[in-house]
């Protein structure tokens, strides 16, 4: 079996945090339990583009229950566990090519090591391995029966691509379904977030100035979260709805350009470019603490910043670089700019990635029953798989919820009803 991973010996604890991260992940158990018995996926490649989490770990057991031949890589190159890595290799017999803290050169090697000699199935996170295929590998594109992409800034790609009429193969929209972003993004984001920011930092968030750049489900469960550590909330929007929406939650809303010199901490998760650059650092206050929690690191301009700074201390502690200003103010950068919640902490927490990955597994079913009636382009997750995977989560917490009577479902189907 094909590998690249940091060190095989780290296996024995990547399988206990593994086996630690299942427990929490019930529906995911339930859905391996039956493709290990069904084996709807029997035969079938999956290439997977995705951070090497213990979560990860088990959506990829998972898949190779069903039947499947799974090959990872990595879709950050400072998100990967390389415990987790090396257990996937040892224990589970998982191909990985994934290191923490590689350059782009071998990000990318890892990305085309995945694709091998050609999927049947993608899955990926901000579409890097989508891409990756249709610029480097077209060949291989008429053999792919459909993906699966999980992020807001992924589905914007291929959606761009779908409109230009270069998307190659069906993708389905992961990250649209509700019981993905209701959870993982709001909670997931919300709780990771902070937990990045505090493991890097160590910094009371009570009685801080936060400013949260994007109002989206990853901003609003972030700015819920800070706001419940005591700090005061400000919220830059660039939409108006969701800037109305701010404001009517209790947030401060206001242009970064004024929120820029109020804040102590700053985090952007929007998936945009330069969300905050030079005229923003310059009116900056002394210790302010610079962090992004979108899939790439293009929403910080670090490169104004070091424009603009006389020196760059690099690790002045684990995962923060400091930035002295030619006036000497300081401004602290985590994680290079890159995913705070996973370079700084361990990503969202195993609940919420079970509702995540238990859809990405049943797409992946309904892709190859269904391959033969999808075309190019993007669809919604299918809403039977988004009710089963909330109704497995629900009976996996205890938690039981009404059925409509014979007589309530026929008023809601009927419209001749009325005062």
């Amino acid at each position: 079996m094909e590998f690249d991973i940091k060190d095989i010996k780290l296996a024995a604890e990547g399988r206990k945090e593994i086996e630690w991260a299942e427990r929490d992940m019930r529906v995911l158990g339930l859905i391996r339990e039956r493709f290990g018995k069904e084996k709807p996926l029997e035969g079938v490649k999956i290439a997977a583009c995705l951070h090497i989490t213990k979560e990860t770990a088990n959506l990829a057991r998972a898949l190779a229950a069903g039947g499947a031949e799974v090959r990872l890589s990595a879709s950050n190159p400072l998100s990967t566990q390389d415990e987790t890595a090396a257990s996937l290799v040892e224990n589970f017999k998982i191909a990985v090519f994934a290191k923490r803290g590689v350059d782009s050169e071998s990000y990318y090697q890892h990305i085309n090591s995945a694709i091998g000699e050609g999927p049947q199935i993608v899955i990926d996170d901000g579409a890097d391995l989508i891409s990756t295929l249709h610029e480097k590998h077209q060949q291989l594109c008429p053999h792919i029966w459909g993906g699966m992409e999980e992020t807001t800034t992924g589905l914007l790609r291929l959606r761009n691509m779908e409109r230009d009429g270069a998307l190659k193969f069906p993708i389905i929209a992961v990250n649209d379904a509700l019981s993905k972003y209701l959870f993982d993004n709001r909670y997931g984001t919300g709780q990771s977030t902070l937990e990045g920011i505090l493991r890097a930092t160590g910094v009371l968030f009570a009685g801080k100035t936060v400013v949260v750049a994007g109002y989206g489900w990853c901003g609003r469960g972030f700015a819920m979260r800070a706001e419940g550590m005591g700090a005061k909330v400000i919220v830059t929007e660039v939409n108006p709805i969701r800037a109305l929406e701010a404001a009517m939650d209790g947030y401060w809303v206001m242009p970064m350009t004024q929120a820029a010199a109020l804040g102590d901490i700053f985090c952007t998760l929007t998936g945009d470019i330069q969300v905050i650059g030079k005229e923003h650092f310059e009116v900056m206050k002394d210790g302010a603490i610079l962090a992004n929690s979108g899939h790439f690191d293009v929403e910080v301009d670090l490169v104004g910043l070091k424009e603009l700074a006389r020196e760059v201390k690099k690790g002045v502690r684990e995962n923060v670089d400091e930035y002295i200003l030619k006036n000497g103010r300081r401004l602290f950068v985590l994680g290079e700019g890159r995913l705070v919640n996973l370079v700084a902490a361990e990503g969202h927490p195993a609940s919420v990635m079970d509702m995540s990955f238990a859809t990405q597994a049943l797409t992946a079913e309904y892709v190859v029953k269904n391959r033969a009636r999808l075309s190019p382009r993007v669809y919604p997750v299918p809403q039977k798989i988004e009710e089963n995977v909330a109704r497995l989560k629900l009976e996996s917490m205890g938690i039981g919820i009404d059925s409509l009577s014979a007589s309530q479902a026929e008023y809601l189907a009927s419209w001749k009803s009325g005062t």
